[in-house]
């Protein structure tokens, strides 16, 4: 391997923070575990308990996800009765995604397993550190970039 690609390699923003992704990504989904929930479905249900029902756009938008991949992110949760994904009856092109009894249920044994391995990241990595890096990672999605436009 030539010094130009390790260099390259070590500049690739993507790489790094797909890295890092799959790094805290697969740490929350050990955490829920015991929930039976993945890190991406506790944060489908967190947004669907704090903020309503709401169509698979704006969630989709919410999460910073295609709609097809939330679409298939949504299907287990619906088979395990967390949510309802349903035809808007004002527009029947939208569906509107609602978080069920069970859902909340599901979420509330959930949060302590995800307040605990936040405050353990925060612990670890800086709190001052990890409010920065959301805000950087916040900053990231405001480039103009548009990665599901049609």
């Amino acid at each position: 391997m030539t010094a130009t690609a390790t260099n390259r390699d070590d500049l690739c923003n993507n790489l790094a923070l797909r890295k890092a992704a799959r790094y805290l990504g697969a740490t929350y989904d050990k955490a829920l575990a015991s929930a039976g929930l993945r890190a991406t479905q506790f944060s489908i249900l967190q947004k669907l308990s704090a903020h309503g029902e709401m169509t698979i756009t704006r969630l989709a938008d919410m999460i910073a996800m295609d709609r097809t991949t939330l679409a298939s992110n949504l299907k287990p949760l619906a088979r395990e009765g967390l949510v309802t994904v349903e035809p808007s009856a004002v527009d029947r092109r939208a569906r509107i995604v609602t978080i069920t009894p069970d859902g909340l249920s599901r979420i509330k044994a959930a949060l302590p397993l995800w307040q605990a391995v936040q405050a353990q990241f925060e612990e670890r990595f800086g709190a001052g550190e990890a409010a920065e890096l959301r805000a950087s990672l916040d900053a990231v999605l405001q480039t103009g970039f548009e990665p599901w436009a049609e």
